[in-house]
């Protein structure tokens, strides 16, 4: 069959990575060209396959969901992306829909919910349930001030961050302490009014930190 819709599953449970090829086969349209267990190898994956959809898990280890969005949308604008999650409300999801992903979905869904939502971002569409599109659609706060009061070692950092390093690789980066680096993420955190690490990092991919 030809024009089948390439498709990379990024999820860190083996079980999910396996249930999702058992139905993404070429009698549906579709093939599995490449399999992720973390937000790093999504973003790597992304870079060399260039497939056609991206399922990506919201939580995962050295990088979440939204992070790896982050990049691969900074690297690649046309990337089409679909989230996967186990949770119905979720900030997370709202992050990584505003960072680039052009789908919501359940793990829980049915296998049409899926083809649906791989086929409408394949067609570039967006597959949204109402109430999270009402929510996006909510005025968002301005850029945080404080970038001016940034340290150029904080600077420094926040560019890392922006990269999708961990603590420890930012430290070895940097030929600083791993409890430094947490100092400095803190002060960034505090300086520009962000909650998480993971606000913090789609804040500074979407305004260039990242160096793309």
């Amino acid at each position: 069959m030809t024009d089948l819709i390439r498709i990379l599953i990024a999820d860190d449970h083996f079980v999910v990575r396996q249930g999702l090829s058992t139905l993404l086969v070429p009698r549906n349209g579709m093939e599995v060209v490449g399999e992720a267990a973390n937000g790093r190898e999504a973003v790597d994956l992304a870079r060399t396959l260039r497939p056609d959809v991206i399922l990506m898990d919201m939580m995962m280890p050295e990088m979440d969901g939204p992070q790896a969005i982050a990049l691969i949308k900074a690297d690649n604008s046309k990337a089409r992306i679909v989230v996967l999650t186990s949770f119905g409300e979720n900030k997370q999801v709202v992050a990584a829909i505003q960072a680039g992903a052009m789908g919501y979905l359940l793990k829980d869904s049915s296998p049409d919910d899926l083809f649906h939502a791989i086929r409408s971002a394949h067609e570039g569409k967006m597959a949204l349930p109402q109430e999270l599109l009402l929510t996006l659609m909510q005025p968002q706060p301005a850029a945080p001030a404080g970038l001016d009061q940034l340290t150029d070692r904080e600077t420094e950092v926040l560019k890392l961050v922006a990269q999708g390093l961990s603590n420890r690789e930012i430290g070895e980066k940097l030929a600083i302490s791993t409890t430094t680096v947490r100092t400095h993420v803190s002060s960034l955190l505090s300086k520009l009014g962000f909650a998480n690490r993971t606000q913090l990092a789609l804040f500074a991919a979407e305004h260039g930190f990242d160096g793309r």
